[in-house]
């Protein structure tokens, strides 16, 4: 593995209102501190306005948080960015996203096995990754399942996370340490 570009801050660096919220995110995921937020967080106002920013698309939005995970993981695995889909996969399975919808999401929108709104949600991100934008047979299927303000936000989440992937790629996050039982992590 390639060795970061950007390195993780510690508490001097990010400060202590950042780490505290980094290591907070950590518990929840099961990890340390994330490497991706203590990498962030060494520009600290940037990082607590792209908390609240991200943090209104997932966990708080509004689609449904199983629909939310699985636009996360297929934009993860269309940029091949490791970070962000094993980070996803393991708060997937607490939003009901199992083990062989993972291996559907790898085979795209047309595998078997998705429900007519899954399949047009994950047309329209496979079709914002690739074109930058969702043609208008595919925008009118999807409007058949989500309402105008959810389109907003899907097309919102998507991009978010593709700008994430982007991030983490370019600046060589390393992966995340599972937490030892008993342990807070560092």
């Amino acid at each position: 593995m390639t060795a970061p570009r950007a390195t993780p801050g510690g508490l001097r660096e990010v400060g202590v209102v950042n780490w505290l919220a980094c290591r907070i995110a950590g518990r929840a995921a099961g990890t340390g501190p994330p490497n991706l937020f203590m990498t962030l967080a060494r520009r600290r106002g940037l990082f607590r306005g792209w908390l609240f920013f991200a943090g209104r698309l997932m966990p708080g939005g509004t689609l449904p948080r199983r629909e939310t995970e699985l636009v996360i993981l297929r934009v993860a695995h269309l940029r091949d960015c490791g970070y962000e889909f094993d980070h996803h996969v393991r708060l997937g399975r607490r939003a009901g996203v199992r083990e062989q919808d993972v291996e559907r999401l790898k085979e795209g929108p047309d595998a078997d096995g998705w429900s007519p709104r899954e399949r047009a949600i994950l047309t329209a991100t496979d079709q914002l990754h690739h074109l930058r934008d969702i043609d208008d047979d595919a925008w009118t299927r999807l409007r058949t399942h989500l309402t105008e303000a959810e389109c907003v936000e899907l097309t919102m989440l998507a991009g978010h996370y593709e700008m994430l992937a982007t991030v983490i790629t370019t600046l060589r996050v390393q992966p995340d340490r599972p937490a030892r039982a008993g342990s807070e992590g560092h």
